[in-house]
């Protein structure tokens, strides 16, 4: 592993992913830059579980998304056991030869090599606050993976973690900025058409949402789109 080489490609994998228009599009890049960064890595993906089940967030390569839906149906894989993990427990795994018996996860091993999976390894994607799930690398010949790719793979998922909490905050804030707009004009047409004060037409809103059990957001769309299309 020529780590000058890797430590330059990392620092132009950050530009990257700060330019990176939305969530999906910053895991969608941490995917196939694991692939194109990492020795040997012929696949990638991201998989979290979230209520008990697989959900592949992003990859690269046609094996990832029949590797996590095999984890999930099976409920046990390598991925999979380390998505559920804890930041302060173990967060890395390595496969060096899915070949051989894997007494951890027989029947997902013996489905694996189906797929022509030779080798793994996979990190925890995460920061001090928040868990994203796991960054999973393939390769489809055993021993691809040595401890120093693996290292790599660490290195680049808690780089990307960092980058992808930012995306999100960034997708957070323009939804509540957007949301936001929304009921400011919906509140608006209310208070033109009907005469109401600010905190009237805000109370309507919030009514309808409790009780409709509707997000307050789709109800002032509603009312945009319907008062949008009538006649002054």
């Amino acid at each position: 592993m020529e780590w000058q080489k890797f430590a330059e490609e990392m620092a132009l994998l950050a530009r990257t992913l700060l330019k990176q228009d939305s969530v999906q599009q910053t895991l969608d890049e941490i995917a196939a830059s694991a692939v194109k960064l990492v020795d040997g890595c012929d696949a990638a993906g991201i998989l979290a579980v979230r209520k008990g089940r697989a959900v592949t967030l992003s990859s690269c390569g046609d094996m990832v998304e029949e590797s996590d839906r095999l984890q999930g149906e099976l409920g046990e894989g390598p991925c999979f056991d380390l998505a559920r993990r804890r930041a302060d427990e173990e967060r890395v795994f390595r496969i060096t030869d899915m070949t051989r018996p894997q007494p951890d996860w027989p029947r997902y091993a013996e489905a694996a090599r189906g797929l022509g999976i030779g080798s793994m390894t996979g990190v925890l994607l995460y920061t001090h606050e928040e868990d994203f799930g796991a960054l999973n690398l393939y390769a489809r010949r055993p021993g691809a993976f040595t401890e120093d790719i693996a290292t790599a793979g660490w290195l680049l998922a808690s780089h990307a973690a960092v980058a992808l909490a930012d995306a999100r905050t960034i997708d957070q804030l323009e939804h509540a900025l957007e949301t936001r707009h929304a009921i400011g004009e919906a509140m608006g047409m209310l208070m033109e058409r009907h005469g109401m004060s600010d905190e009237d037409a805000f109370s309507v809103l919030r009514n309808i949402s409790q009780h409709h059990n509707i997000k307050l957001r789709d109800v002032a769309q509603q009312i945009r789109d319907k008062h949008g299309d009538s006649p002054a």
